[in-house]
Formats: C-alpha cells, sequence, structure tokens
C-alpha cells in the first residue's frame, strides 16, 4: 500500500477534528439548544481549517528537519530548507527523498568498486616496476660483485661479465624510457609535431629496423597490396615510428616460426585504417581487455626472452590516443592477433 503524503495526513487529521466538532454541536442541537444547525457547520469548519493549517505545517517542519541532514549527507553539500521541496500538492517528498537515497547508493557503491579495482591496478603496478627493475639491478649486482671477486683479473671472464652487465643496463635504460614516455603522454608534457608523412615509408623503416629479428625467427614482414602510390597522412613522424615499431616488434615476438606479419592501409574517407596482422599465438578472451595495461603480458616467459619490458602496447595506445584517435585488437588464441587504428588523411 502507498504511503500517504504529508498534505493528505494533514487532510484527514483536519477531516476527523471536524467530525468530532460537528458530532459535538449535534449532540448539544439535539439537546434542543437554539442555533444548533449553524453553530455545527461554523465550529466544523473553523475546525478543520485550523487543524489542517497547524497539522500541515507541523508535519512539514519534521519532515523537513528529517530531510535536510540526510540530503547534506547525500549531495555533501551545505543546504537550506529553501533549497528543499515543499510543493507537497504535486510531489510526494518522501517518495522523491527514498529515490535520491537509492541513486545515491548504488552511486556510492560504484565509486567503491572502482577505488577497490583502482587499488588493485596500483598493487599490481607497482609489484611489476619492482619486479622488472629488481631483475636487471640484481643481475648487474652479481656480474660487478664477480669481478670485485677475482674475476677482473682473470681474462676469460671480466669481458663477458661486463657484456652482461651493459645489457642488463640497457633494459634497465629501456624501462625507464618508456615509463617517462608513458608519464609524459599522459600529462601532456609531450606535444605532438603533427606533419605530412607518407605512412607506408614509416613502415618500410620499421621492416629494416626488424629485419635481423625477424630473420631469427624466420617471419616475413609484407604489405597486404603492392602501392606505388604514397599514403599521406598527418602524425608525429617520430612518435608514430615508434608506435608502430611497438607493434611490430611484438608481432614478432608473440607470432610462430617461418610465419608472417601483414600491414595493410585502408581507405576511410578523412581518415586511414591500419591493420597490422600476424598468424602467432593469438590472445586468449580473458586476457583482451588488460592487453593496453603497463607490465601486462600474455606470455611472461616468451616476452622477457625476447626483452620486451611489458609497456610496448601501453606507450602504442597511448601514442595513438595523443593523436585523437583509438586502436583496436581483434585476435583468438592459436589463430593470430590484429591490431587497427586510424590516422588522419593529410
Amino acid at each position: 500500500m502507498n504511503s500517504l503524503t504529508p498534505r493528505q495526513t494533514a487532510i484527514y487529521i483536519a477531516l476527523f477534528a471536524s467530525f468530532v466538532t460537528v458530532a459535538a454541536v449535534i449532540v448539544i442541537y439535539l439537546l434542543n439548544l437554539k442555533g444548533g444547525e449553524l453553530l455545527a457547520l461554523i465550529a466544523g469548519l473553523l475546525v478543520f481549517l485550523s487543524v489542517f493549517i497547524f497539522s500541515s505545517s507541523y508535519i512539514n517542519k519534521i519532515i523537513l528537519q528529517k530531510i535536510i541532514p540526510l540530503y547534506k549527507t547525500i549531495q555533501n553539500v551545505s543546504i537550506s530548507k529553501k533549497d528543499i521541496p515543499n510543493d507537497f500538492d504535486d510531489k510526494d517528498i518522501l517518495k522523491a527523498v527514498r529515490k535520491d537515497v537509492i541513486l545515491w547508493a548504488k552511486r556510492k557503491t560504484l565509486e567503491i568498486a572502482h577505488l577497490q579495482q583502482l587499488e588493485k591496478y596500483r598493487r599490481e603496478y607497482i609489484g611489476n616496476v619492482s619486479h622488472e627493475l629488481k631483475t636487471p639491478l640484481f643481475n648487474i649486482q652479481g656480474y660487478i660483485l664477480t669481478l670485485l671477486d677475482g674475476g677482473l683479473e682473470d681474462a676469460s671472464i671480466n669481458r663477458h661479465y661486463l657484456e652482461r652487465a651493459e645489457k642488463s643496463v640497457n633494459r634497465l635504460i629501456s624501462i625507464i624510457n618508456d615509463l617517462d614516455s608513458i608519464s609524459r603522454l599522459e600529462s601532456g608534457e609531450l606535444k605532438l609535431e603533427l606533419v605530412k608523412c607518407n605512412i607506408v615509408k614509416i613502415f618500410e623503416e620499421s621492416f629494416e629496423i626488424h629485419e635481423m629479428m625477424a630473420a631469427e625467427r624466420g617471419i616475413k614482414l609484407r604489405f597486404a597490396r603492392k602501392s606505388d602510390k604514397p599514403v599521406p597522412v598527418l602524425a608525429d613522424k617520430k612518435r608514430i615510428l615508434e608506435a608502430i615499431n611497438n607493434l611490430i616488434a611484438n608481432s614478432i615476438k608473440y607470432g610462430k616460426k617461418n610465419g608472417t606479419t601483414t600491414v595493410d592501409f585502408i581507405d576511410m574517407e578523412d581518415n586511414v585504417m591500419i591493420e597490422v596482422t600476424d598468424n602467432g599465438i593469438g590472445i586468449e578472451q580473458k586476457d583482451m581487455p588488460r592487453i593496453f595495461e603497463r607490465f601486462f603480458r600474455t606470455d611472461k616467459s616468451r616476452s622477457r626472452e625476447m626483452g620486451g619490458t611489458g609497456l610496448g602496447l601501453s606507450i602504442v595506445k597511448h601514442i595513438i590516443e595523443a593523436h585523437g584517435q583509438t586502436i583496436n585488437v581483434h585476435s583468438e588464441a592459436g589463430e593470430g592477433s590484429s591490431f587497427s587504428f586510424t590516422l588522419k588523411k593529410a
């Protein structure tokens, strides 16, 4: 059953009081007192009005006293009586407050869930950063200690250990540079220099950079269709090359031996869509929502073996978004992956 509004409650109280008054006057009338009928009518009307005004005002005051602290809590603002609706003719304030409280509770529940997710992500991120930095640092420490313990005088190992230490130092530098790039992209400190450039030439340059890496795994880097015409786009050449290098390197690391990495360009009116497709190990569906997270790896052993920092795809995402575009991925485990993004035509 629906609850009564404050106005309805006041009306019922006033009616009850007026009926009691009329009944009392009628009793007096029945005792043969003169003017009883008119007296009963006047008395009932006066009682009804006075009781209605008093009870309505009193009930409204009580309700507002309860509602104001509630609204201060759920809205987290300082409000007064004038900010609370007091017109009960067309609106049930109790229903409105109940609705607001339910919405507030749902909003707070979502905020708590979001904060818990952020806290989980923060813990994972700190743990991953610590692990990624700890591994090369411990390696460097081990090599140096070995050299200090006498290995420096041993010609058969001193140069070998110094070269290993250099590789670990380079890995540290790579991780720090990647973290710095992401941080500057997120904060907006890294300003893009958008110029007209041929995206085909940029991919050809990336193919040359990864030629040896691809040859080691027998992976062929190719274009889906041969085109002698340039494909001009508006982009920051240095940053786009960085993003493309990460995508090509990723396709080689997770590609099958003797496989292929294919690049295609699709005309989309004002934009050009670029697809980088491989026939490698693919990505499981449970990992898809997280592949652009920092340090997230679908195959940790292979990624570390190939020298990856786990930041490549995160950098790609930030660079593409800095260009005002988005990157998407389609993949199935064992069937390969396809990364696609758009760039504005020059």
